[in-house]
């Protein structure tokens, strides 16, 4: 499993995403994951199922060192205040002393990202969160945070998949080398029955999300978290890491429509232009 080094952290390029999964299903899944080799595992405090992750990561037998873990806080917890309490909250529910990655879920019309960043740089040095970041965030935010600020962040989580374009907040990330992690890498499924990713998949024996997925991998500074609660669709992924992938593949992908942006809550949403 390749990493990404990022603000002193290594974070593996796959990992699992947990989305959705509540209750004994979400931790039949974080169970399954780490007993695969999975060492990468994605929650929020959104999910609600920050306490079933981290009774599976306290029962799996991996070291906690092990494992990288990340959260976020909601986007109505973004004063400073709100955040101390978010993060505490998290880490008790997930029964850890520190978490690997800190993210902001989703940006606010009202934050105040000077404040934000303060609090989060300190929980930072505190040695709660070994890293922090955002998610959701257009470069124009990016530029606020990262030119203005100075904030050290560790990632951008977007979504990203051969269904939709994120080349212009890929650029700026990898101009400052911050990593992308992709969520919804598959694009909710809709890969699954693309003729252009089904007959490459047929060529290298592989599924259409396989193919869609190692596509995503391949690409520098790029990790991807796809959400699997069943064992068999948890390996199909990690096998996806052995899908050789050639430049006529790459090219029929490039060529897909890139415009389905599936993930646009229109409350909260930011201007993705």
């Amino acid at each position: 499993m390749d990493h990404l080094h990022t603000q002193g952290i290594d974070m593996p390029k796959l990992g699992l995403g947990t989305f959705r999964l509540q209750g004994d299903a979400c931790r039949a899944a974080v169970e399954s994951a780490l007993g695969l080799g999975y060492r990468h595992i994605d929650t929020a405090e959104m999910y609600g199922n920050e306490d079933g992750v981290g009774a599976s990561i306290a029962a799996s037998g991996v070291k906690r060192d092990d494992i990288h873990l990340t959260t976020k806080v909601w986007h109505e917890n973004l004063a400073p205040d709100a955040i101390r309490r978010a993060f505490d909250a998290s880490l008790k529910k997930l029964r850890l002393d520190y978490v690997d990655l800190y993210l902001v879920h989703w940006p606010s019309k009202g934050m105040n990202l000077p404040a934000m960043f303060e609090t989060l740089v300190k929980l930072k040095e505190q040695g709660r969160t070994r890293a922090i970041g955002v998610a959701n965030f257009t470069v124009p935010l990016l530029r606020q945070v990262v030119e203005e600020i100075g904030a050290p962040i560790a990632c951008n989580q977007v979504e990203y998949h051969v269904l939709l374009d994120q080349s212009k907040v890929l650029d700026y990330l990898r101009s400052h080398s911050i990593p992308l992690v992709a969520y919804c890498p598959l694009a909710q499924g809709k890969v699954v029955d693309n003729a252009v990713l089904r007959k490459i998949g047929a060529k290298h024996h592989a599924s259409a999300a396989q193919v869609a997925l190692k596509w995503l991998l391949d690409q520098d500074g790029v990790a991807a978290i796809p959400k699997a609660s069943r064992a068999e669709s948890q390996q199909a992924n990690l096998d996806a890491l052995k899908v050789p992938l050639d430049d006529e593949d790459r090219a029929a992908i490039a060529a897909l429509p890139k415009d389905q942006r599936l993930v646009n809550p229109a409350a909260f949403a930011p201007d993705w232009d």
